[in-house]
């Protein structure tokens, strides 16, 4: 059986910190260069540049939080 492929794969960063600026743009309508600078205060260094093409990429976004007429 194959594995389903990475979308990860060939990034700078782990995935963990990947997963993590992306939620924080999702979850918290924050702007590209707001993450950032968290990231910075935890002493990660990436550009807002790429925060964006993390964000825009498909394959990279949160799944969609159900809305209470889904859930029930």
């Amino acid at each position: 059986m194959k594995r389903a492929p990475d979308p990860h794969h060939r990034h700078r960063f782990p995935a963990e910190i990947i997963s993590h600026a992306v939620w924080l743009y999702h979850t918290f309508c924050l702007s590209f260069r707001d993450v950032e600078l968290m990231l910075a205060e935890r002493g990660i260094k990436v550009s807002y540049e790429t925060i964006r093409r993390w964000c825009v990429r498909p394959d990279l976004r949160q799944p969609a939080a159900a809305t209470p007429a889904e859930a029930g």
